[in-house]
């Protein structure tokens, strides 16, 4: 039973996206407050993302913009590319895994609690 999964593998290989990238993945941060803060910085050069998210008071500024940090570095040392010809060329939060909890309510009741986690993506890319 040929497969050819070395064919395959190395179709992928080339095909992958060559752009840096950065993932922070089971935040515990609800996607619907982190859609909030990334939609601030998607198109902005590297420098004025991290000026907009140092002054972002939102809960989920800090993880972006670390978030943001870790994909220049990836960027610099990975890819030797510059980081004044960076911008953000694609930000996303998906939903995660949601961990279920309960609360006692009235009458011997149990409500049930979702504690949502996100998964962040930053993809950079370079000014033409």
């Amino acid at each position: 039973m040929a497969t050819r999964q070395r064919e395959k593998a190395l179709r992928r290989k080339e095909n992958r996206d060559k752009r840096p990238c950065a993932k922070a993945r089971y935040v515990r941060i609800s996607p619907r407050k982190v859609k909030i803060v990334i939609d601030l910085i998607r198109g902005k050069s590297v420098a004025e993302a991290q000026a907009i998210l140092m002054y972002t008071p939102k809960a989920a500024s800090p993880i972006v913009e670390k978030l943001l940090r870790s994909a220049v570095a990836n960027a610099e040392n990975n890819l030797d590319l510059n980081r004044d010809s960076l911008y953000v060329a694609e930000v996303y939060a998906d939903q995660g895994p949601t961990l279920k909890r309960y609360m006692p309510r009235a009458r011997g009741s149990a409500s049930r609690i979702r504690k949502r986690t996100s998964h962040i993506t930053i993809i950079l890319d370079q000014v033409q």
